[in-house]
């Protein structure tokens, strides 16, 4: 059984710890750490579990922490569990800061340690469905569009949201990045509430990814295309579409849907496909990933070095970000 602690009893902590106690075969929470007093009451009595006075105190007592507390607080909650040893799930996005997330790689490097970054994305089962069709995307457009929150606006966008979808295009290209050009405007916060970016990797693929926090319905879609084939990805909803196009010998049947692009070509047959997938949670997944890793001596799913990259491309886009809306402010 992983002994394991909670940093951070926020609207995502509570969450955090409700799950951790249905995974009762994998975990032991021992407790949890909250600075503010009203919200560490709250959990207490809700989840009955132990309040600790320390961070310290807690990571002392447990083989791992699970750190959701706000960015700016990731780096120091992670190195000292780190130094004392200690298996780190931490929330995305990694750190405040790029140069933060390349000293916690070298730090866990030393100390042998699992880390996992919470890009909850990659558990979404339409996701996981997904990959099994995903070979070589040549062109991707992602687009996710939250409601207005108050809560999150202390980030740009791209930090709060647009970095899912950074994350999972990553994990779907397997190639370096080659230019990246981006716009936004600021609404409602001193940074971005909404943005794109235009991502253009070394071979070829291109992804063009919106992020926006003052949309009228909540959106979380991202469309893969490929040689002969577009997958549609709904995160959601958790659904997911295939349509591919394939060979056929012979006559078509009266009912097939087919491509002939004439030439002598080889007439295609177009497939729909809708798999049901099952239920799941992801963040439960995640953290199911996580003690697996643990217990298997594993590499986990969404290492630090993943999580590092996706912050590293975030800040390339909040870069150009800030020079294409300085433009537009001078030339206004």
């Amino acid at each position: 059984m992983i002994k394991i602690g909670v940093l951070g009893a926020g609207h995502l902590g509570k969450i955090h710890i409700k799950l951790i106690q249905e995974l009762s075969d994998l975990y032991e929470l021992v407790g949890f750490y909250e600075p503010l007093d009203e919200q560490a009451n709250n959990v207490t009595e809700q989840f009955k579990i132990k309040r600790f006075n320390s961070i310290e105190e807690l990571i002392n007592v447990v083989d791992c922490v699970d750190i959701v507390t706000p960015t700016v607080a990731h780096y120091d909650c992670a190195s000292l569990a780190i130094r004392k040893t200690k298996h780190v799930f931490i929330e995305k996005p990694v750190t405040e800061t790029v140069d933060e997330a390349k000293s916690l790689m070298n730090l866990a490097q030393e100390a042998g340690v699992k880390i996992q970054v919470g890009h909850v994305e990659r558990f979404n089962p339409a996701f996981i469905e997904a990959k099994k069709h995903l070979t070589q995307p040549m062109f991707i457009e992602a687009h996710r569009l939250s409601q207005f929150n108050p809560r999150g606006t202390d980030v740009p966008v791209v930090l709060d949201l647009m970095i899912h979808d950074i994350d999972v295009i990553l994990s779907v290209v397997k190639s370096g990045i080659k230019r990246i050009s981006a716009s936004g405007v600021a609404v409602v916060s001193d940074s971005a509430d909404i943005a794109n970016a235009r991502i253009e990797f070394d071979n070829g693929c291109v992804a063009n990814v919106t992020a926006s926090r003052i949309s009228m319905k909540n959106m979380r879609k991202s469309r893969f295309f490929q040689k002969d084939a577009y997958i549609s990805v709904d995160f959601l909803t958790k659904e997911m579409e295939v349509v591919r196009m394939e060979n056929i010998e012979g006559e078509p049947g009266p009912f097939d849907i087919v491509f002939n692009m004439g030439n002598g070509k080889p007439i295609k047959k177009i497939y729909f496909d809708k798999p049901q997938l099952e239920e799941l949670n992801a963040i439960k997944e995640e953290l199911r990933s996580f003690a697996n890793s643990i217990n298997n001596n594993t590499n986990t799913i969404v290492n630090l070095e993943d999580g590092y990259e996706a912050l590293r491309v975030a800040y390339l886009i909040i870069e150009k970000l800030s020079s294409s809306m300085a433009l537009m402010s001078s030339d206004n």
